[in-house]
């Protein structure tokens, strides 16, 4: 079918999850200093959500192909 290729999505979900992991990785842990526990699980958070966005966008389209 010509047009399965087009209406497939392109990832860009996975685009955003590493933005979103960006973001909290780098702006969390400085909105609230008072409490340090809060900072480190944004932290962690930030590592583990961008993680999963570059697996998804990167490593397993070149398992695909």
């Amino acid at each position: 079918m010509v047009h399965s290729e087009h209406n497939k999505s392109r990832g860009s979900s996975s685009f955003a999850l590493i933005i979103f992991g960006a973001l909290l990785l780098f702006l969390a842990p400085n909105i609230n200093p008072d409490n340090p526990e809060l900072g480190m699980l944004a932290l962690i958070g930030g590592i583990v959500i961008g993680g999963i966005g570059f697996y998804l966008k990167f490593i397993r389209t070149r398992a695909k192909n």
